[in-house]
């Protein structure tokens, strides 16, 4: 399996750019799955780069209703002709972003939801053969405190977003077991075990953002709990990268707590699992 990372908000080389957004591409024996499309069409200039056909994506994913995971939609429709799209049916509701007391709309762009391309899902969907989505994840170890500032529209009240919209990926291949998150709004800890559910064992690796830095603030999750989600995912055995919305802050004390079974994504990495 090819994991290439196409956006994250850094970036591995000065070859590739990078904005606040994340989207990787994935290519297993016979499937190639595009996760997300970052905030814009960057994507597309860094597949491009890392030998990426965009247009041979067979199965395209959108982790959440967030723009910086799916702000490259409408690029990825144009150019990619035949893949459908896998949403949760919650996604293209409205959400926004608090900061200086003021709310900023965060959400996809809500015409595309009427594209006959896009498959709206909830809770367990299998895509294909070794490709389950989930969503609604319960539990609630390790929240993260920097989802304060995010908020969600439903029946014209807004409240604190619940995530529902969310969903995870989980790739089986062979002996191997790898779970894809976006920014694991609601817990990386939580969603592990919904995983481990579900495919009745352990990943071995697991891709994503922890969501460990508050954007509206501009402030990293409370150092004593990133230790302790530290420790519980270090002794899972299972191996990390991570990027995006976990924050360098965040990702500094993970590193120090689970040494070489965590790594960091950047734009333009490529991992072969």
């Amino acid at each position: 399996m090819k994991i290439k990372v196409l956006t994250e908000d850094t970036s591995c080389s000065t070859v590739f750019r990078n904005e606040h957004g994340f989207s990787l591409y994935i290519e297993t024996n016979d499937k190639k799955v595009l996760f997300d499309t970052g905030a814009s069409d960057l994507f597309l200039e860094n597949a491009e780069k890392l030998g990426v056909d965009i247009e041979d994506v067979d199965y395209a994913v959108i982790s959440h209703g967030h723009y910086d995971h799916g702000g490259g939609l409408k690029a990825f429709l144009r150019k990619n002709q035949k893949s459908m799209v896998f949403i949760n049916q919650e996604a293209f509701g409205r959400h926004y972003s608090k900061k200086h007391e003021k709310l900023a709309d965060i959400g996809l762009d809500q015409e595309l939801m009427n594209s006959d391309r896009i498959v709206l899902v909830n809770e367990i969907f299998q895509i294909s053969e070794g490709l389950l989505l989930f969503s609604r994840v319960t539990g609630n170890d390790f929240i993260s405190s920097c989802n304060q500032s995010l908020f969600a529209e439903k029946d014209g009240f807004i409240s604190p977003d619940r995530f529902e919209h969310e969903q995870n990926l989980i790739i089986t291949e062979g002996t191997k077991t790898v779970l894809i998150a976006g920014c694991a709004h609601r817990g990386i800890a939580n969603i592990l075990k919904s995983a481990v559910y579900l495919a009745y064992k352990q990943p071995e690796y697991v891709l994503g953002g922890f969501h460990l830095y508050n954007y509206g603030a501009r402030i990293s999750e409370d150092p004593a709990i990133v230790v302790q989600i530290g420790e519980f995912l270090k002794e899972t055995g299972s191996n990390f990268y991570t990027g995006h919305c976990t924050g360098p802050d965040a990702y500094g004390i993970l590193k120090q707590v689970m040494g070489d079974k965590i790594a960091y994504l950047s734009a333009g990495s490529e991992i072969e699992i």
